[in-house]
């Protein structure tokens, strides 16, 4: 419920914030433009009639105007956009009015929130999404690599790809022509520079999840097959506070529920929302693929449960049984494999959760 006297919408964007607030004893509209300096803003709000709640929607300018709101005793709320209820009949967008619209649903209480993570947390996060672009920026390397080669007819046949021998392979092609030679070393060194830089992320990601806060965390998810640190660590930081769900919700949370039309008798479901975190739903999609194969416990499993508790490794046993057990199910009644991933893949979520919240 809403307590304050002065409700504060700000349309924020790089170099200019306009800011919207209702007083909500006398109903006066205060409107003007600020810069984007969190002193400015500050100035600007204590000269309103108090106390004043303040909300802003998330975005590129992240959420050190929260934290520095927080700091100076200013409730503020950072807003999903994706949530915002706007008017099915309203065609006319401006900042103004995105900044009154913010300040009314704020009064309101009409708003979802955003959970503002802490600085630690921020900064994990931005490390395992550095990890992440990396593996991308390699993959397109590679395939930049390989369809150089096969233009000029060149295949590898040695076995697996991008091994220590098929390295070997890759240094020893040679070209007549000085222009497709500097082309394919440059596509070659640009793979190895690419992939040093994702070894060193993994190096910085290995010591932060052997150490940090998030370590228990960590521990407790790599009882589940498929969540090696990497993923756990990047679950951790992304969902931040697992409290905020349960175990039916965090399907939802990360899109992998199907989406539905739904009227009188009509039911009518299609595929899978993707709303929510890209990257959590990525992890999840690609660790449900461990859970085919039959389930047993090898080494790198029991090292991993000598990191952990009692309670967590048998909770993990459990998931992972249930887990390939439904593989089983969805083989036995013929189902799409990748259909059937995206069900393991919200299963393994709730299982995420469990463990996440687990007290030990």
């Amino acid at each position: 419920m809403f307590t304050e006297r002065t409700s504060v919408g700000l349309d924020v964007h790089a170099r200019s914030v306009v800011a919207a607030a209702i007083d909500g004893v006398t109903g006066e509209l205060f409107q003007t433009r600020l810069t984007p300096s969190h002193d400015h803003i500050r100035s600007w709000l204590g000269d309103l009639p108090g106390p004043v709640a303040v909300a802003y929607e998330a975005g590129p300018t992240g959420f050190g105007l929260s934290r520095s709101l927080a700091a100076a005793g200013i409730r503020c709320e950072v807003v999903a956009p994706s949530k915002l209820q706007r008017p099915s009949g309203d065609r006319v967008k401006t900042d103004a009015k995105d900044a009154v619209h913010l300040a009314r649903l704020l009064r309101l209480d009409e708003y979802t929130s955003v959970s503002v993570p802490s600085l630690d947390q921020e900064h994990a996060r931005d490390l395992v999404r550095a990890r992440e672009d990396a593996r991308g920026d390699l993959m397109r390397a590679r395939h930049r690599l390989s369809k150089l080669l096969l233009r000029q007819g060149i295949v590898y046949s040695g076995g697996q790809a991008w091994t220590e021998v098929h390295d070997v392979w890759l240094r020893r092609q040679r070209f007549d022509s000085p222009a497709l030679q500097m082309t394919y070393e440059s596509d070659y060194d640009a793979v190895l520079t690419v992939k040093a830089r994702r070894d060193r992320l993994d190096e910085v990601i290995a010591v932060m999840a052997a150490n940090s806060e998030f370590t228990p965390i960590v521990r407790r998810l790599g009882c589940l097959r498929g969540v090696s640190n990497l993923t756990a660590l990047a679950l951790a930081v992304e969902l931040g506070d697992w409290h905020r769900f349960t175990g039916n919700t965090i399907g939802a949370f990360v899109g992998l529920v199907p989406s539905e039309y739904s009227s009188g008798q009509s039911r009518v479901q299609g595929s899978i929302t993707k709303t929510g975190n890209t990257h959590v739903r990525r992890l999840l999609v690609e660790a449900a693929w461990h859970h085919r194969a039959r389930y047993v416990v090898g080494k790198t499993m029991r090292e991993r449960w000598e990191l952990a508790s009692p309670a967590a490794r048998a909770r993990g046993d459990a998931g992972n049984r249930r887990l390939h057990a439904r593989w089983n199910t969805f083989r036995e009644r013929r189902k799409r494999h990748v259909v059937a991933n995206v069900a393991i893949a919200r299963e393994l979520a709730g299982w995420c959760w469990s463990l996440a919240v687990l007290e030990e």
